[in-house]
């Protein structure tokens, strides 16, 4: 019985190591990301080649029967 405390016991604290390591690390670098590269909202711009009334979305309805067989 001894024996497994011994292994699993410092498995154990380093897992819980591990896993408060991993999540400091990942929100410093979040925080880090935030003021570097703030996001802006708001309403996507269309491209610059982009003419809306020559083209027309595609169609995603299904084709009827008449037209596959």
């Amino acid at each position: 019985m001894a024996m497994v405390v011994v292994i699993s016991l410092p498995l154990i604290l380093f897992s819980v190591m591990l896993g408060v390591g991993c999540y400091l690390i990942g929100r410093a670098r979040g925080r880090q990301d935030i003021r570097t590269h703030a996001q802006a909202f708001g309403v996507p711009v269309t491209p610059p080649n982009a003419d809306q009334a020559s083209s027309s979305p595609p169609s995603c309805s299904k084709p009827k029967i008449a037209e596959i067989v």
